[in-house]
């Protein structure tokens, strides 16, 4: 039935549904759990039982969030055995290990410590229980390190060398590791997560306000929402200009269709909007603004930018799908920016809480972040085609030989299985923010024994302490 469908496109359609589902996930955690332990933080050094509930209410979510990232990661990881054999044999010397690093000393350790996070709240003692919300937060952002540096080494691949039978072979460590656009993948990421995790986390709060419920738990949401929002998004953009220009450095063709620019000049323009016509090599339609994106990508009004006309045609990514999706990650990154900006204002005008359209506007950016995260991987994984090791093999190549009918019914029950397994997943977080978070006495280990800190506490009952 699928005989005639080509197996290398269909590896390729499967790895990336299926990667789009992962990348949301891992995406929701590093910024979440962090911001678990600044909650549970908050709670320690200040007695405001409100953070407790709402570390309480989000450690649920993060959990079932947690859970369905690690399933989505083991399927995706036994793609490169089904259906990418031939990229596995010849790279395998060198991601294997970082693969299995990032098991050994970040799984294992969120995993561990995960089960006292959800279930030790009453039955260790407080510091205890804050260290291992610190060690579950560290340990997402050690498994970024290490997925994100073997990504970034099939982007610019260094520190090997070539054996027999074309065998890729580590030769530094190092600079396996720490090739050059690593650093700045890393940074922009990792901020990317913070920023989904901060819009998440405003929507609800905003949610909550909206409706009059759970208001003094909605207030610490919102509130410490719009303080990442206000800080990480100029960062963000500021990490996203580092990238941009290593880019440009070692992957200039990438660079070159996110701009849409066929024409190798200097001073070259912005393209706003527009259609690249691969078949013509032209963008038609261009809305630009002179000189701009010289400005942007070299720093220099009048710097040079090579063309994608410069190369051969059967090395150029599907400029289309970069220009756009580019241009998706940009709109939502300044949306986000804008969105701090506003909420700064209207904090200092006192009005953060109680304006209403824009608690309206921060529930319709709930979903930006993880837009924002698969946009700018396609712009990353689409941009570096035709090849899967930049400028070492091409992805023609690394695909196993299988045909297109076993892809095809594969692809087909990964949509099955991923639709039933995710959707339930997702009912059953929006079951969980439907209902809110509890609010009650602490017990055990957690309860407030010193009187100084009930002091505190009883004193601020009715206050909101953001």
């Amino acid at each position: 039935m699928f005989e005639h469908l080509n197996p290398v496109l269909l590896s390729r359609i499967q790895f990336a549904s299926i990667i789009a589902f992962h990348i949301l996930f891992p995406a929701f955690t590093i910024g979440l759990a962090s911001w678990l332990a600044v909650l549970e933080w908050r709670w320690l050094s200040t007695g405001n039982v409100v953070y407790a509930d709402v570390y309480r209410f989000w450690v649920k979510i993060f959990a079932i969030v947690f859970g369905m990232g690690v399933v989505s990661g083991v399927v995706m990881s036994f793609q490169f055995g089904t259906n990418w054999s031939a990229f596995a044999d010849k790279a395998g010397n060198i991601l294997g290990p970082m693969l299995g690093y990032e098991v050994l000393t970040a799984f294992f350790l969120e995993a561990s410590f995960l089960g006292l996070m959800l279930f030790g709240w009453n039955l260790v003692g407080r510091k205890i229980h804050f260290a291992s919300s610190l060690i579950v937060a560290a340990g997402t952002l050690i498994s970024a390190f290490w997925i994100l540096a073997a990504n970034s080494w099939m982007q610019t691949p260094r520190g090997f060398t070539t054996g027999p039978h074309g065998l890729l072979y580590p030769e530094s460590w190092t600079k396996i590791i720490f090739n050059p656009s690593f650093p700045y993948r890393f940074l922009h990421m990792v901020t990317a997560a913070y920023l989904t995790t901060a819009f998440v986390a405003g929507g609800v709060g905003a949610w909550y306000l909206l409706n009059g419920r759970h208001t003094k738990e909605a207030r610490v949401m919102f509130g410490m929402a719009m303080i990442m929002a206000i800080f990480v998004a100029p960062t963000q953009i500021f990490f996203g200009d580092l990238h941009g220009r290593n880019t440009f450095a070692y992957q200039p063709i990438k660079v070159s269709a996110m701009e849409g620019l066929w024409q190798t000049q200097r001073g070259a323009p912005s393209i706003l909007f527009g259609w690249p016509d691969q078949k013509d090599q032209v963008t038609k339609y261009a809305v630009e603004i002179p000189k701009l994106s010289s400005l942007i990508i070299t720093h220099d009004l009048n710097g040079e930018i090579r063309g994608l006309a410069s190369w051969p045609k059967n090395d150029l990514p599907p400029v289309a799908i970069v220009f756009w999706a580019f241009r998706v990650m940009v709109g939502l990154g300044t949306l986000m920016m804008l969105t701090g900006l506003t909420g700064l204002v209207l904090f200092l005008r006192k009005r953060l809480f109680e304006t209403r359209w824009f608690l309206r506007w921060c529930m319709l950016m709930t979903p930006a972040g993880f837009l924002a995260v698969l946009a700018g991987w396609c712009v990353t994984e689409v941009g570096r085609q035709p090849y899967v090791i930049y400028g070492i093999m091409r992805t023609s190549r690394a695909v196993s030989p299988v045909t297109g009918t076993s892809v095809a019914l594969s692809l087909t029950a990964f949509i099955l299985t991923y639709a039933v397994i995710f959707g339930s997943g997702i009912y059953y977080i929006t079951k969980l923010i439907r209902k809110g978070p509890e609010t009650g006495q602490i017990h055990g280990p957690h309860a407030l024994k010193e009187p100084r800190l009930i002091k505190r506490l009883a004193s601020k009952e009715d206050e909101t302490d953001v």
